[in-house]
């Protein structure tokens, strides 16, 4: 008993201590902003409108979630904004679908393109925002057809936020492109996959080109789900594949025990096509979901959704692991593995410090 006491006190101070486990919170939530009537055509006239907006505004400062990315805040920020002041700090607006916020050409409707990306970000007070990016995508796909994605400049948003107790990490909020369930009835969405994937890339990109010690949140409305959309292939492998970071999404580790639809299978009915995903560098500071909800229930008025989306919330815990010198790596099969006494601890590496090829690993 005395000998295994040295033995752990050993460990522990060849390893270093590590960093305390912080925690915090995030939503995505398209709140479902399109105006009720654009020109002569009715846009969305069963969408939440004014007070609607004041309605998912309320519902938002109540779930108190340090960082909120919002996707279509078109036309009823101040309404979207309204109960958010109190306690939190947001990033810009960039206009709306009306003559104000942009003057039509009429004569040339085919080149128009709204300058808004209807993306917008909260965060407590307690937090702060020190660097901020707005980037547009590359591809788009549907002018005056299949969801209309061309006519606004959708892209995504990068934000560098400092949490209360000094953690730092990278949250992205972003748009993806649409297919109506018309044109997927009709197998006619092959252009609009062709853009999401070209969009899936380019954020992939993004995110290796600004990798460093810090942990990379993903949030928006990604359009996407796991069995028509081949993220795994797109964004998930390549990234890991550099060797510098893990991914994972929060729904799938917490509630599908890590496993991904395949391309083709069977529609997981409790899948969103919002999506919270995190990205883990493999050395600094890496995050951990804790617990994820799809609030259906919370998000009713009157017998109905407040908006088209429901609300995706997720907590991490967030610990650094720099200061033990160990990589973070995934279990992995076929690879002898020793537990930190030298015991040979089997193939399959199982979760905590292993010695794998005499190197030391956190397995998660």
């Amino acid at each position: 008993m005395k000998r295994t006491s040295i033995l752990i006190l050993m460990v522990v101070m060849a390893f270093g201590a590590v960093k305390a486990q912080s925690s915090f919170s995030i939503m995505t939530l398209n709140v479902d902003g399109l105006p009720g009537k654009f020109l002569v055509f009715d846009v969305n006239k069963d969408g939440p409108l004014s007070a609607g907006s004041e309605r998912i505004s309320e519902y938002i400062a109540s779930k108190d979630c340090d960082i909120v990315s919002m996707q279509e805040c078109f036309n009823y920020r101040w309404e979207i904004w309204s109960r958010l002041f109190a306690s939190y700090e947001h990033d810009e607006w960039t206009g709306g679908i009306d003559n104000e916020s942009h003057q039509l050409d009429y004569f040339h409707l085919q080149n128009e393109r709204f300058p808004c990306d209807g993306l917008n970000s909260a965060w407590k007070k307690t937090v702060s925002s020190t660097a901020y990016e707005r980037v547009a995508h590359q591809k788009n796909f549907g002018k005056f057809s299949h969801a209309f994605d061309d006519i606004i400049t959708k892209g995504f948003r990068r934000h560098e936020f400092t949490l209360a107790d000094g953690t730092e990490i990278v949250v992205y909020n972003t748009h993806f492109d649409a297919s109506s369930d018309r044109d997927e009835q009709l197998g006619n969405d092959t252009k609009d996959k062709e853009a999401r994937l070209a969009q899936w890339q380019q954020l992939r990109d993004h995110v290796l080109a600004n990798l460093d010690s810090r942990p990379v949140i993903l949030t928006g409305d990604f359009n996407s789900y796991y069995h028509r959309d081949d993220i795994v292939t797109a964004f998930i492998q390549p990234i890991e594949a550099t060797g510098k970071a893990t991914v994972g999404d929060a729904w799938i580790e917490v509630c599908r025990s890590g496993v991904y639809p395949g391309i083709g299978a069977e529609a997981d009915a409790e899948e969103l096509l919002d999506k919270i995903i995190y990205v883990n560098p493999v050395e600094g500071t890496a995050v951990k979901p804790v617990s994820v909800t799809i609030d259906k229930a919370g998000y009713m008025y009157e017998g109905k959704p407040m908006g088209d989306h429901f609300p995706l919330m997720a907590s991490f815990t967030v610990e650094d692991k720099s200061a033990t010198g160990i990589r973070t790596i995934r279990q992995s099969e076929n690879t002898r593995s020793f537990d930190l006494l030298g015991r040979p601890a089997g193939t399959t590496a199982p979760k905590g410090i292993r010695i794998i090829d005499g190197q030391k690993y956190i397995v998660e």
